[in-house]
């Protein structure tokens, strides 16, 4: 049995924290509540590969075992044991082994992001079928980011009032694909862009209201995405700036006049 016990504030938190120790997807695991926590007590859950996963997930773990390095101690090499291991480096046959070692290391990587990437859109899918909503789901995939985009009829409602719906569901997603792996952005319905080009008309009509007011007005909470979004439309404009404060979920953008 593949298992992890996960501790946390609420008993979410703690999931959330054995999933990423795991590397798994909600769906594939039995969640057992140990303690459901409390004023001065944290929630403690074990979290479980269930048995239907687990042929998934004990096939990366072999391909990882096999492919561990073996580290070998030096403190006490006599100069005779460092000119074999130096001859050992310079050996084609030795470099070879190391290259493929590398190489199969790569593959197990590879393998894992996919894993994780198709448990992500098997995830989603499985949602809106929940939801008895018609969509297609599109991957694409660069250097940095896996973008996924959901287009359908109807998706008003997933997608919520001012975006809660779309920024939880971009949060359970990113929370399953874990932070070791390419960074998820989800859009929905054409979302993400239509509130990038709201925010930055809203980042210049606030500016403009600033620059002719001479007092600095703050801006609702927003998410980092939609924050950077307000600093980068304002970045170049010669009378305002902008100042990120407060703490996460309620960290906000305050736009003043330059010369303050």
């Amino acid at each position: 049995m593949i298992s992890c016990e996960g501790i946390g504030k609420t008993i979410e938190k703690a999931i959330e924290n054995a999933l990423f120790e795991l590397k798994a997807s909600r769906e594939d695991v039995d969640i057992k509540i140990i303690n459901e926590g409390g004023l001065f007590k944290k929630a403690k859950v074990l979290v479980a590969i269930s048995e239907e996963a687990l042929p998934k997930y004990q096939k990366v773990k072999e391909i990882k075992k096999e492919t561990e390095p073996v580290i070998e101690e030096t403190n006490n090499q006599t100069p005779a044991s460092l000119t074999t291991k130096q001859s050992q480096n310079n050996n084609p046959k030795t470099k070879n082994k190391t290259e493929e070692k590398t190489s199969v290391s790569m593959e197990v990587k590879e393998v894992e992001e996919k894993l994780l990437s198709t448990d992500v859109v098997k995830f989603l899918e499985g949602f809106f079928e929940i939801l008895n909503r018609d969509v297609k789901i599109d991957v694409q995939e660069d250097e940095k980011y896996l973008h996924i985009s959901i287009t359908g009829d109807e998706l008003g409602d997933i997608i919520g009032h001012h975006g809660e719906g779309y920024y939880g569901l971009s949060r359970l997603v990113s929370v399953m694909n874990g932070k070791e792996n390419k960074k998820i952005l989800l859009d929905i319905g054409g979302y993400r862009e239509k509130r990038a080009e709201s925010l930055s008309e809203l980042a210049k009509r606030t500016a403009s209201k600033v620059a002719k007011s001479g007092r600095y007005i703050k801006l609702s909470p927003m998410t980092p995405s939609e924050r950077r979004i307000i600093h980068t439309t304002l970045q170049e404009d010669n009378r305002v700036t902008t100042l990120s404060k407060g703490t996460e979920p309620h960290r906000y953008v305050i736009i003043f006049p330059k010369e303050d």
